[in-house]
């Protein structure tokens, strides 16, 4: 009987699909590798040096809700939630938005007219959610419903919008980049892996916490606390995003320049460009709601 199981799982495990998603990068080998936004030379093959969007930040979320408790959408306990990876030109403006109209997967697009009159329509058609199944990526999409949390709709809306908006102008992550051989959507897939890998570089709760910032209702911190714990452990000040008048803690963004592509290449932490709209003093860091979290193992 016994055997009968493990021929079973065997079975089952030569049936799964699974489909690679990397891009080639066989064609960069013996070209120059420079950092976005430094180079000296003519980049001569966008994919495998990122060129659109070379200053990229990680966005890290502290929300205290989701709004979708009663459907198990739960927050990370112990850990911020993953925003994305977001392209801006070296001087620090937007690398654009929904570059891409083929490749829209956002349904509820924001903005939903670009500054130059382009409409984007809403997306209609299979969620992300199934692309990432269908390359077998139950993995990933584990973590991502642990750690990329929407708050006040499903998850895969989030997912669909920060591809949209951000992943199509970013060139590393062209359709040509996964030439010969391409799958549709795996482009797709593979942006929800590099997401993923630059979020674990940087776990800010944990570097808070080992600083004495813990979530609190009843203490607040100065900004020069929370951007000096986590300089100590990055050695360059994020971008951290308030509101309220600057007095309740949200987002936090760090910046970098990239050697090689998004996807396999190195991160170099810079010190923010962009002001932060935090207060001096007097900022909240609030607790989450209770009900709000859950527990994880990743």
């Amino acid at each position: 009987m016994l055997s009968l199981v493990i021929l079973g799982v065997l079975v089952s495990v030569v049936h799964a699909e699974f489909y690679p998603t990397y891009p080639n990068i066989e064609r960069c080998v013996g070209l120059p590798v420079q950092y976005s936004c430094e180079n000296t030379t003519v980049v001569t093959d966008s994919c495998c040096n990122v060129v659109q969007g070379g200053l990229v930040l990680q966005a890290q979320f502290w929300n205290t809700y989701t709004g979708l408790e009663s459907h198990a959408q739960l927050l990370p306990k112990g850990s911020w939630g993953i925003h994305s990876i977001i392209p801006l030109n070296c001087d620090g403006t937007t690398a654009g938005q929904y570059c891409d109209p083929g490749r829209q997967y956002d349904p509820k697009p924001l903005p939903s007219t670009l500054s130059n009159g382009t409409v984007i329509d809403p997306y209609k058609g299979p969620s992300v959610r199934q692309f990432i199944q269908e390359f077998g990526r139950s993995d990933l999409l584990h973590y991502m419903d642990t750690f990329w949390i929407n708050q006040g709709a499903p998850n895969e809306d989030l997912w669909a919008h920060e591809f949209s908006i951000h992943a199509t102008c970013t060139s590393a992550f062209d359709v040509a980049c996964y030439e010969p051989g391409y799958k549709k959507h795996q482009e797709v897939v593979n942006f929800f892996e590099t997401v993923v890998k630059v979020f674990q570089m940087y776990p800010t709760y944990d570097i808070l916490v080992a600083s004495g910032i813990v979530p609190s209702n009843t203490t607040t911190y100065t900004r020069a606390q929370i951007t000096n714990a986590l300089y100590s452990q990055t050695g360059a000040d994020p971008w951290l995003n308030c509101y309220d008048n600057g007095t309740v803690l949200k987002e936090i963004r760090y910046f970098h320049h990239v050697l090689g592509t998004e996807q396999y290449g190195h991160f170099k932490p810079l010190d923010s460009i962009i002001s932060s709209t935090c207060a001096e003093t007097g900022i909240w860091y609030y607790e989450r709601t209770p009900t709000s979290e859950k527990a994880v193992s990743d």
